[in-house]
């Protein structure tokens, strides 16, 4: 392990953790499963990261064969981070654990980080599969500057990145205020009285994508305005 501290355990999990249970590591990958990134991004997007802990960390992920140095214009100019395949199978764990994670989350405070991108990953942990019987359309989630929506086909949700094509609902916020809501310290109702979030489409619509991310809309009947 290379003066690594290991756990010495025979065991999955524990070698698991072995690779990415240092701290940072798994918020590189949340980082990743984005897409690949270029050095300057991810320490950009991880500002309590400094770079001297950002190189380690992506050697070892590197040398282990989670992460790879990508070509992003075929000139070697521009070299990028990915995921390689062993690396995306941990997409619905590290999901998983923001979605358990979200009953922890308090009060944002004025040292917390905040990026429109980890949206797209929090409305992913958020669905309910189950929920999905009888659906069959897109919402809109617009954060910050970012664009994602919720895709249910066949009765299967997925979250996209990039607008939908034809949305029964369009939602407009910023980071912070979607993390609250998703974190279930903000109702959608009480985000648009307040003027942090706008919501057009049909009410039955609105609650529809409401029951799919497990979020108490807090509406009454009628139609959502933005």
């Amino acid at each position: 392990m290379g003066g690594r501290r290991t756990y010495n355990q025979y065991c999955g999990l524990a070698s698991a953790l072995d690779v990415v249970g240092e701290r940072w590591t798994l918020l590189i990958v949340r980082e990743l499963l984005m897409g690949p990134r270029r050095y300057v991004d991810l320490l950009a997007d991880l500002p309590a990261l400094g770079t001297n802990l950002l190189a380690e960390r992506l050697r070892f992920l590197v040398e282990r064969g989670v992460v790879e140095q990508v070509d992003l214009q075929g000139t070697g100019s521009r070299l990028a981070y990915g995921l390689t395949p062993a690396g995306r199978e941990l997409r619905p764990l590290v999901s998983g654990l923001a979605r358990w994670g979200m009953r922890f989350v308090g009060e944002v405070s004025e040292s917390d980080t905040v990026r429109p991108h980890w949206g797209f990953l929090a409305v992913e942990a958020m669905l309910r599969p189950e929920l999905a019987t009888g659906i069959d359309e897109c919402y809109e989630f617009r954060v910050d500057d970012d664009v994602y929506h919720v895709e249910v086909r066949d009765r299967v949700p997925r979250a996209v990145k990039g607008p939908a094509a034809d949305p029964a609902m369009v939602a407009t916020t910023d980071a912070t205020t979607f993390v609250r809501i998703g974190a279930g310290r903000l109702t959608p109702l009480a985000a648009m009285v307040t003027g942090r979030l706008s919501l057009v489409g049909e009410t039955d619509a609105v609650l529809r994508c409401c029951e799919l991310l497990g979020l108490d809309a807090g509406m009454a009947p009628g139609r959502a305005a933005g």
